[in-house]
């Protein structure tokens, strides 16, 4: 099949996955990054109507390499058919992340509202939402600035009185919370062997962990094994007992600025493992003498003593409209995902030698773009010649 669009490493197809993924070769693919539909009718787009069955994952499965790893976002109600869909296909389900984000806007209006509709009552209108957080005239309301769509922003934002006895005392109850994160499903294509024989063999094995630490400004206590007063603690830049210099581990956890702004609102700042000087390490003894994460023999010791909010542990992206509409063209696909998150996720999935990762439901092409500018081979798929106009359009504006 001839490629949507060819470029830089990029491969574009427009066409079902079903059709385009036989025409590639099988096991040619390192790992998975994608969005698929929710299954949630999503602002009534009709490619939203239904979670991709095992089939689908089946044909994805056919074209990665053993050991390959995907991460698919679901939506928070139906993220667990997802899910089953892939394992039915035979993925091995490895863990579930959570991207967390502060922009996302409840649809769903006042049962006291719908109870004064049904019975035909009007409604008093005793003030309006704009100029209030969250709502704005402009017309597209699926960007980052803005919250709802409102393209009758009199009606649509107007405060109103309830008119019924029945509406008043149903006044503030509604049947939806506020979305704030999303799922995504991390899974593995059965390994051929061990972890070493599929590295050495396939060159797929596990997560780029040291590539997507969090960094921290951090500085730590240490005294040599021989001192044992007050005086012998100096603060060096060093690494925790098993930590890196170059970050902490990452988490299942992901952040945008404004769940992170919530957080640390909450948490306040906060000092994590820095010893008082002179304090003892609690140590356990074993063979060899005693152990508290260094050899018996290693100095300095030290520990951890960074501070700030808890957002620190954890990854912090956000989108900004610049990169979601190339120039002169508006993208009005509804779920685009920022392009920060997408490199992280591309680099915690990457092999020693980068790979080719593949996005069998490109949608208007934010993993190909991240693809891009990593500097990564990239592979994508996607239905709508709509959306694959804005991709190229996007990937031509990079």
């Amino acid at each position: 099949m001839k490629p949507y669009y060819e470029k830089d490493n990029t491969t574009l197809y427009c066409g079902n996955l079903r059709d385009v993924l036989p025409t590639l070769p099988e096991a040619s693919v390192d790992f998975v990054v994608t969005d698929p539909p929710y299954s949630l009718s999503f602002m009534g787009n009709e490619w939203d109507k239904a979670i991709p069955g095992p089939e689908y994952w089946q044909a994805i499965a056919r074209v990665c390499k053993p050991g390959a790893l995907m991460l698919a976002f679901g939506g928070a109600r139906t993220y667990h058919r997802l899910t089953c869909a892939i394992e039915d296909a035979g993925w091995e389900i490895r863990d579930c992340l959570m991207w967390l984000y502060g922009q996302g806007f409840p649809k769903a209006p006042d049962i006291g509202v719908l109870i004064d509709k049904a019975k035909g009552a009007k409604r008093e209108v005793v003030g309006t939402k704009l100029g209030q957080p969250g709502y704005s005239l402009a017309d597209n309301g699926r960007t980052n600035e803005v919250y709802g769509d409102l393209h009758n922003p009199a009606a649509e934002c107007a405060i109103t009185a309830p008119a019924t006895e029945l509406a008043k005392l149903w006044t503030g109850w509604a049947n939806t919370l506020k979305p704030a994160w999303e799922p995504i499903t991390l899974a593995m294509k059965p390994l051929c062997g061990t972890l070493a024989h599929n590295a050495e063999r396939w060159g797929v094995a596990g997560l780029n962990i040291d590539s997507s630490r969090i960094g921290t400004d951090s500085t730590i206590r240490t005294r040599s094994p021989e001192s044992h007063s007050d005086g012998g603690w100096t603060s060096v830049n060093r690494p925790p007992a098993g930590g890196s210099a170059s970050g902490r581990w990452p988490a299942n956890l992901l952040l945008d600025k404004e769940a992170a702004a919530l957080l640390d609102e909450q948490t306040g700042s906060l000092k994590s493992g820095m010893m008082k000087a002179g304090q003892q390490r609690n140590r356990s003894k074993g063979r060899g003498g005693y152990h508290d994460g260094f050899p018996d023999n290693a100095s300095p010791r030290g520990t951890y003593g960074d501070s700030g909010g808890a957002s620190r542990f954890f990854y912090v992206a956000k989108a900004t409209r610049k990169e979601r509409n190339p120039p002169g063209m508006k993208n009005d696909h509804p779920t685009v995902k920022p392009l920060k998150l997408m490199e992280y996720l591309l680099t915690l999935l990457s092999t020693p030698t980068g790979g080719v990762v593949l996005d069998p439901f490109a949608g208007s092409g934010s993993t190909l773009l991240a693809a891009k500018r990593l500097g990564r081979p990239s592979i994508g798929v996607e239905l709508s010649e709509h959306n694959c106009e804005i991709a190229a359009a996007r990937l031509d504006s990079l």
